[in-house]
This record gives structure tokens, sequence and C-alpha cells, in this order.
């Protein structure tokens, strides 16, 4: 499960975006953050991901957890160590890699045999499978979109994933 609570980030030192957020993802449950333009929805994100500081923003209060590990304040490597990795909106790949050059990278993290999980990425989505060879940058937007999600999946079995402000948790 993942558990943020009493979050307070802080920007630039003095503005203060996010003031005692709590909330659960629990184990193959879905939680979906909705609110206006600068509501905070990014910042959450970026606090989960280990992203506030490329922003110049910090955790100041509340903690963030993935079953019993703290992540508060965790550098973003470790984060996606832990299994927590984001699936950013929109075309967010490789342009000079091939498709499969690009679903590979969502396997650095992994210390396991994701080779089953690949097969089942090709088997899912057929297009990547056709395409896996031609420069990911050539794609149209269609041919492209299943991209990010195959990412998410070859990031590990336990992974969280951050999907258009949704957050969710795979199971085996």
């Amino acid at each position: 499960m993942l558990t943020i609570n009493g979050l307070e980030v802080v920007y630039h030192g003095v503005a203060r975006v996010i003031t005692g957020l709590s909330l659960s993802v629990p184990d193959a449950g879905v939680v979906a953050l909705l609110g206006p333009n600068g509501a905070g929805k990014t910042t959450v994100l970026r606090a989960i991901t280990g992203l506030l500081p490329l922003h110049e923003g910090r955790i100041t209060k509340g903690s963030i957890t993935f079953g019993d590990t703290e992540l508060t304040g965790a550098r973003p490597e470790r984060i996606v160590r832990e299994g927590i990795v984001q699936v950013m909106e929109g075309r967010r790949i490789f342009i000079e890699l091939t498709v499969e050059e690009n679903l590979l990278a969502g396997t650095y993290s992994r210390r396991d045999d994701w080779k089953p999980d690949l097969a089942a990425v090709y088997e899912r989505f057929p297009r990547l499978a056709e395409r896996r060879l031609q420069t990911a940058g050539f794609l149209s937007g269609g041919n492209d979109s299943p991209l990010n999600p195959a990412l998410y999946v070859l990031a590990g079995a336990g992974a969280v994933a951050v999907v258009f402000y949704v957050l969710t948790r795979k199971t085996a």
C-alpha cells in the first residue's frame, strides 16, 4: 500500500503548495487526484516520485511510505528500485531509440527475468511488436500511445504507476 500522511510541500522555500494531504492507495486499488489547475496534483506526484528537487520543491512535513518502506524525500532512483514508477502523460518516449529499446528502458531497475513481461506486452499490444525495430520518434500518436502503459508493465510486478494523475498498484 502506498500511504501519504500529513504531506506539506514548499517551492522555492516560501510557496506552500500542499498542506496536510493524506491518502492511501490500497493494493490493487485506484485513487484519482482531481482538482483545478494549480491545486497541487502534479506536486503530489513529484513528491511521491522524488522529483520535487528538480523543481526547487521539498517536503517540509509528513511522510510517504510504500508498504513498510519510508520514501519521504528519497532520491528518484531509489524510489524506482522500490517499485514505484511514473508513467508520464503525453509523448514521453526516447524518439531516437527503437520501440523495443524504449521498452527495454522500462526494465532498467529490474533484478528478475523481465523477458516474459516483454512477451506479454507484445501479445497485449501487437502494434508494438510489429513496429519493435522502428524508430519510436516516427510512430504516429496512436501507435506510440501504448508505449507508456507498456513501460509500466515492464517496470515489474508490485510497481505503482502514476498515470495521468491516477495511482494504481499492479499485482502479480
